[in-house]
């Protein structure tokens, strides 16, 4: 029986160390093809509601924490400045319609005045050509009698009437011409005025801030009768909720196993009972290291040894393709995420 136990033992002994080197090996071999951490945070995109013009909150629509759908009227900044200038706007457009309809009805005859100044100029031109053409050939005839000084006299008149007619026709035309042209002003003046009112009523439209999303609010700190101007500091946040993603930090190592458009498995800590699916939309190219800071425009991903080598860790960005029921998901809230590798078609999905 001794032997028989011995034997026995031996064999349990053998089989428990079996056991645990083919259990460390398939260990190893799912961590290796489905990379695990906890280093993961949910996160959001979230864009400060800055207003886009300057008064004193007459409405707010919300509170701090509260869900809004795309749409929602979230404040109202006093609108009385911005409705005097649209009335004042459109008073502008509509006076210079008024005198452009006045106006209007003369401008097909100025424009033919000016043609016809253009043609009377043109002729009395000839006129005074022929007049001077005909003074100079009677000129040199008077000496050897052949024309009278009444013919000559007679020459002089009708170049100087045509001189005096050629002058009159020039300036009627040059008057023409700028009746015109004041009517083309007045056109271009009416386009200013139009645009002027386009910005009035856009300013007054947005002294109604809406939702452009669906989204939650948050950093509110603010009330009726609070004085807000456009700026860099938002009256509050909207993290938006229609896409919830999870920036999972994994080591340097395990980055050969991860590519865009795997397959993830995701659990928020602050409900662990649920299990979301998710999809890596991409792996961060730059860090900035606690220890070697590279530049201040790329995420800061901290060491947890400082006096030890170890792998530096890099952000991957899961995107949550089930985000029910939302209220798991906060931004900041901590997850696990585990990359479970190809989706069953093996290729990977187009992202959004």
């Amino acid at each position: 029986m001794g032997d028989r136990q011995r034997a026995l033992g031996r064999l349990i002994g053998f089989g428990i160390v079996a056991g645990a080197v083919i259990l460390g090996a398939v260990v190893v071999r799912r961590a290796v093809r489905h990379p695990q951490t906890d280093d993961a945070v949910v996160t959001a995109d979230i864009i400060g509601v800055v207003p886009q013009v300057s008064g004193t909150i007459t409405e707010l629509h919300v509170k701090d924490n509260q869900r809004v759908r795309q749409g929602d009227l979230l404040l109202v900044i006093d609108p009385r400045p911005y409705e005097f200038a649209v009335q004042r706007a459109r008073a502008d457009v509509a006076a210079l319609d008024g005198e452009i309809d006045v106006t209007e009805r003369r401008i097909e005859g100025q424009r033919f005045a000016v043609a016809a100044a253009k043609a009377t100029v043109q002729r009395m031109d000839a006129q005074l050509k022929n007049a001077t053409d005909s003074l100079n050939r009677l000129e040199p005839l008077l000496s050897r009698e052949f024309v009278t000084p009444d013919k000559i006299d007679q020459a002089r008149t009708a170049k100087l009437t045509a001189a005096a007619g050629l002058d009159e026709a020039r300036r009627k035309m040059d008057q023409a011409e700028k009746d015109v042209g004041d009517l083309e002003a007045l056109h271009a003046k009416r386009d200013a005025a139009l645009a002027a009112r386009g910005k009035a009523e856009l300013d007054l439209d947005f002294c109604y801030v809406r939702a452009q999303f669906d989204a939650l609010v948050v950093n509110l700190h603010t009330a009726i009768g609070q004085f807000v101007a456009p700026g860099p500091t938002p009256v509050f946040s909207l993290v938006d909720t229609r896409a919830w993603y999870v920036l999972a930090d994994y080591r340097e190592t395990e980055l050969a196993h991860i590519a865009p458009g795997m397959e993830a498995e995701v659990y928020v800590l602050t409900n662990p009972h649920y299990r979301f699916r998710g999809r890596v939309q991409g792996i961060g190219w730059a860090v900035n290291p606690e220890d070697q800071p590279i530049s201040a425009g790329v995420p800061q991903i901290k060491r947890e040894l400082n006096w030890v080598h170890i792998a530096q860790r890099f952000p991957v960005r899961i995107r949550i393709e089930n985000p029910e029921p939302e209220d798991v998901f906060r931004v900041g809230a901590s997850a696990v995420a585990i990359i479970r590798g190809w989706p069953a078609d093996g290729t990977a999905a187009t992202p959004d």
